[in-house]
This record gives structure tokens, sequence and C-alpha cells, in this order.
């Protein structure tokens, strides 16, 4: 595999471009589609509960292949299995444009997100081999922070696709962005995985990259930082549109409206990251952006308890939240890839499996909470889980700088 997609390049480094792009295909996918969801409905004539599938199988897909993807590229290089997974993910969007049933629909929807999570994956474990511990946190701000785009475009984009050309067309596009950035991977990207694992193994090997990993307490406390920073932002997620409908009696398009004010404060976030890291150091702008993260949670609850009931009640703080978390999650992922650099790929794939989870584990319970298990008609049970996920956030980025000097 690794003659197969290996002509001599030169060497030099990707631009941020090419790794937000890289990076980027995977979300886009994920929300283009998500307009378009009510209409596959009547289009496949199947159930919304079979349609919904395309996100909640789409996001399982990613979990999962995160866990191979990283170590792969560990051991036969960041360059073969990411061209791979590109192909995988235009087959997958051909397949999408194709679909009859909703059957096929769902086929093509796994092969979109195993192929399109490489670039999520390997474009941090590129970031960490180019660079050192603080640049790389400086770094993965940076192309984070373009990331963030994708899935503020993404919704508006396949809606507006959706309602003038029909949802078929949102594949379409999925397919040329695609080949485009797979053309400009192969023309572009050299292979900057020099300190490869042995080859051979299998599964066993895997298993034993992740046990590696796994006993490394450092490693865990800056992965748990990660996977909890995120699922403050999953678990509003889960109970946004429930409060926003019945509390604040908000309309689907004020939503759309007022989210942007979260994806803006990840922008801002990450931008921060991305200029200060290097200076300041990962573990005080992990403290930092925890800090704020607390502080917005508080404003929430301090906000409701008070009788404000107002859009900018609850979307006013989740830009702050939107700011730490660009703050956090840059420098929590560059300590979690930093901790073995001969295992960043597993790294990356571990971590990013560890936030698709947690964050998934965190909105469904906030879903379940509100629809009447505890507190039924407030905002109070999506307050307790996103209280509990910013002490354990800040718990283990603690627990990393305590453990840092003695891990290195």
């Amino acid at each position: 595999m690794t003659k197969t997609f290996s002509p001599a390049l030169p060497e030099r480094c990707p631009t941020i471009a090419l790794l937000v792009a890289v990076s980027a295909v995977n979300p886009l996918a994920l929300n283009i589609y998500l307009p378009s969801m009510p209409t596959l409905v009547g289009v496949f004539e199947t159930t919304a509960g079979m349609v919904q599938l395309t996100l909640s199988l789409y996001l399982a897909a990613v979990a999962v292949a995160q866990i191979g993807i990283g170590p792969l590229s560990d051991r036969h290089g960041r360059r073969p299995v990411l061209l791979w997974g590109l192909a995988i993910f235009i087959i997958g969007s051909i397949v999408c444009t194709l679909a009859d049933t909703i059957e096929t629909m769902l086929v093509g929807r796994v092969l979109q997100a195993a192929g399109g999570c490489a670039g999520i994956v390997l474009g941090r474990a590129i970031v960490r081999d180019l660079f050192d511990r603080s640049q790389a946190a400086s770094m993965i701000g940076y192309v984070t922070m373009g990331l963030a785009v994708a899935p503020m475009i993404g919704p508006a984009l396949g809606g507006t696709l959706d309602e003038n050309f029909g949802w078929r067309t949102s594949s379409y596009l999925m397919v040329v962005l695609g080949i485009i950035v797979f053309v400009w991977a192969w023309f572009e990207l050299h292979e900057t995985n020099h300190n490869r694992t042995p080859a051979g193994g299998g599964l066993r090997g895997l298993a034993r990259s992740y046990s590696v990993l796994a006993r490394s307490s450092l490693f865990m406390s800056y992965a748990t930082t990660s996977a909890f920073t995120s699922a403050v932002f999953f678990s509003f997620l889960g109970g946004a549109p429930f409060i926003a409908a019945e509390l604040l009696h908000m309309t689907p398009s004020t939503y759309g409206l007022y989210f942007m004010l979260v994806a803006g404060g990840y922008i801002i976030g990450n931008w921060t990251s991305g200029r200060f890291s290097a200076r300041i150091g990962i573990g005080r702008m992990i403290t930092g952006g925890n800090s704020v993260l607390s502080v917005a949670v508080l404003a929430i609850a301090a906000a409701f308890w008070m009788g404000h009931l107002h859009p900018l009640s609850l979307f006013g703080p989740m830009f702050v939240v939107g700011l730490g978390n660009g703050m956090s999650l840059p420098n929590a992922i560059a300590g979690a890839v930093s901790v073995r650099p001969d295992l960043a790929g597993a790294a990356s794939g571990f971590t990013g499996s560890m936030q698709i989870g947690a964050g998934a584990i965190m909105s469904a319970l906030v879903g379940w909470l509100l629809s009447g298990v505890l507190w039924p008609g407030t905002i109070w049970p999506l307050v307790l889980v996103m209280a509990v996920c910013c002490c354990i956030a800040v718990g283990s980025g603690i627990v990393a700088r305590l453990l840092e000097p003695s891990d290195c």
C-alpha cells in the first residue's frame, strides 16, 4: 500500500490550507445533509427513525474508524492512509448520489464517515510530525479554526442546494470536493512519519499500541480533558433544540442564527490557541480554557435562575463556551499526541474516539433527562450535565499539569 501511493515528493511542509481541507470534508459531509433529512423520508418511503440513522451511523462510523486509522498511519505512513481514506470518502459520496433506497444511502454515509475521518485523525498527527509540542498546539489551533467553518456553512449550503436543485446535489458536491482534496493531497503532501512502527502484528499490534497509551496516566489525562471539554458542547447540542423551542419559543431559523454565536466563539478560541499556545504553554492554555468553560456554565445557570428567559441568556454564554473550547481543545489534543510521538497516529485516533464517544453519551443523556426524567420543562438537566463535564475536564486538566514534569 505504501508503494502504491508514495511517488517521490519534495520535502516541504503541507500548507495549513491543505490540512484544513483534508480535515473539513468529514464535518462538512456530516452537516450538509441535515436540512435534507425530512425530504429523505418521502424520497425513500421510509420512517424518520431510519433517516435518523444517516446521522447516528455516521457518528458511530467516525468513532470506530478513528481507532484503526491512527495505528495504520503509524505503521504505513500518513500519506498512503490519508489518500486511501479520501478515496473511500469519494466512493461513499458516489454511492449516496446513486442511492435509491435508504439502505444504500446508509452504506454510502458509513463509507463517507469512515474514509473522511482519516483527514481529522491524520491532520493532527501530521502537525505533530512536523512541529514540537508547543508549536503543534498553535498549528492545531489554526487548523481547527478553519475547520470550524464547515459546520457553520454546511446546513445553510445543504438547505440551499436541496431547495433549488434537489437533495442529491449535496452528494454531487461532496464527490467534487473529495476529488479536489484528493488531487491536492496527492501532489502537495509528502510523507511526514519517518519514525514508523514495525510492520506486522495485525490486531495484536493495534491492541498493543492502545494498551501502551491506556497505561500512560499523562495521555489519559490529556485525552479525558479533550473528551469532556468537547462533551460540554455536545451536551448543549442534545438539549438546545428543546430549550430553544419550549422555553425560549424560538423558530428554527432564529435558532440557526443564534447558533452562529457558538461557532464564532470557537473560531476566536482557536485563533487564540494558534496565536499564544507556543508562548504561554499548553498547560496554562488548557487551564484558562477550562476556567472560561466553567464561568460560562455558571452564567447560564445564573441567568435562568434569575428568570431571564431570553435567547441571549443561553447563546451569550455559549459564545463563551465556544471560546473556552477553542482555547482548551487544541492544546489537550497536542498534549495527547505528544506523549508518545512514535504513536502519534494512534493517540490522535484514540483521543478522537473518546471525544465522539463522550459527546454522544452526554448528548443522549441530556435528551433523556429533558424528556421528563428530571426537572421536566426546565433548563436544569442541561446545566447539570454541562457542569459535570466541566468538573471532569478541569480535574483531568489539573492532573495532566501535575503529571507533566514527571513524564517528560
